[in-house]
């Protein structure tokens, strides 16, 4: 939980602490590094700009750059990155973590750029593909624009340990899931086949993300993009795959109310927000579908929902010793995990 004065306060009022103690200890956690993402008008200002500047240099790069020719491009991408690395060394000396992390990360989306401005300058760029369609189309020709991408983004999440620089990587491990496909098996890609190498790779992106977890549960929250895209990834291939099987679609069910189950016990709100959308979307079919005409259908499914917020409360009740003896199973490890973010 997150500390403010106002507990410290209490603290005192208690007489727990001293108020001379309860000042200092406020002081001492203030200028403790912190990477919680606040909603106000600060890192507002400071993602706003962040995102502009990376959309500008991705999913809103224009034609116009192509008339620099490749080394063109090149030389102006590494021009961008010198600048970039400049800044993130300023703002990580003066202690600025937020925008630090942003422009670490403008140096990582900028990296594809580069690679292509190089393939165009040598001559081994495909004619007639622009760098505008590398965030739109998937294209085997741009595997190697993502590995490279990976390649500095790891070096620079070693260097300049922010969460933010996450973000870059779990994209670009997303789009390799595609490309990969489509360099191993050409045009002979079908939609299904892509649904499904979506959802497994999704499950990977997840492991990893849970490995991510477990290395990083004493620092800064580094799983939490992998965790975005692995779900988003696995979710949108299980979702848009078709069935006539009433079976299929129930454990399509039964799967996101497993992931609601797993956000619970992580505490990842993404799963939860997913599997509830899942959950939605096979009740909705049920009720347009397989009880199109029944008037008793709405009345049961009423019950289950009171019923679920009757156990909502029970749970309540019982939360800390259900906890207690659940986490005894758990590796100590998870156990350790689980227990930093009550």
């Amino acid at each position: 939980m997150k500390v403010t004065k106002e507990h410290l306060t209490a603290a005192v009022d208690a007489q727990i602490i001293h108020a001379e103690q309860a000042e200092a200890l406020f002081q001492f956690l203030k200028q403790c590094p912190s990477y919680e993402t606040k909603l106000d008008m600060t890192h507002v200002l400071y993602y706003l700009g962040g995102f502009i500047a990376i959309g500008a240099m991705t999913l809103l790069m224009t034609l116009g750059w192509e008339s620099w020719g490749g080394w063109g491009i090149c030389l102006i991408s590494l021009v961008y990155i010198m600048i970039a690395l400049k800044l993130t060394t300023m703002f990580q000396s003066k202690g600025f973590s937020v925008p630090a992390g942003i422009c670490a990360t403008f140096v990582v989306v900028m990296t594809p750029l580069v690679i292509y401005g190089l393939q165009l300058g040598l001559g081994l760029w495909p004619d007639g593909i622009v760098y505008r369609e590398y965030h739109r189309y998937i294209q085997w020709y741009w595997v190697y624009m993502e590995l490279g991408t990976l390649a500095v983004g790891v070096v620079m999440v070693w260097k300049y340990p922010y969460p933010f620089l996450m973000m870059p990587i779990a994209v670009t491990l997303w789009y390799m899931s595609m490309d990969f496909v489509a360099m191993m098996l050409g045009s002979q890609v079908s939609f299904e086949l892509r649904l499904l190498v979506s959802m497994y790779f999704g499950v990977l992106i997840v492991l990893l993300a849970f490995w991510v977890d477990i290395r990083s549960r004493n620092h800064a929250d580094y799983a939490f993009w992998l965790y975005l895209f692995g779900i988003i990834t696995f979710w949108g291939g299980m979702s848009l795959q078709y069935s006539d099987s009433e079976l299929s679609k129930f454990v399509y069910f039964c799967v996101n109310i497993l992931m609601i189950g797993v956000g619970v016990l992580l505490l990842r709100r993404v799963f939860v927000v997913f599997g509830a959308l899942g959950c939605s979307i096979y009740l909705g079919y049920l009720a347009f579908n397989v009880f199109a005409k029944s008037w008793f259908f709405p009345i049961i499914l009423t019950a289950i929902g009171f019923m679920i917020v009757y156990l909502g409360v029970v749970w309540q009740k019982n939360e800390v010793v259900i906890t207690r003896r659940l986490r005894k199973f758990c590796p100590p490890m998870l156990r350790e995990l689980l227990d930093s973010r009550c």
